[in-house]
């Protein structure tokens, strides 16, 4: 295997460095998401919303009480909070 560049390594780099802001910025889209489907879309869009969450190392008590709400109003206060705590 041939050794990565400088520039892949900057890539690769930032990243990790920005792996917070990308799940963050990703759980906001998916809350847009949520506005809009229905049935099993929907349950799928929750699926992915707490796998991000799960990536920005929210308890998974929280993350099991929006899910039981299943309301994307509340969920887009939290992520919101969450924005403004990083």
């Amino acid at each position: 295997m041939a050794d990565r560049s400088n520039y892949q390594n900057r890539v690769i780099k930032n990243y990790y460095d920005n792996r917070e802001n990308i799940a963050l910025q990703r759980c906001q889209e998916i809350v847009t998401e949520l506005y809009l489907a229905e049935g099993k879309k929907r349950e799928r869009q929750w699926d992915l919303l707490a796998t991000h969450l799960e990536k920005l190392e929210v308890p998974q008590v929280t993350i099991d009480h929006l899910r039981s709400q299943n309301s994307p109003e509340v969920v887009a206060n939290f992520i919101t909070s969450l924005s403004k705590g990083r």
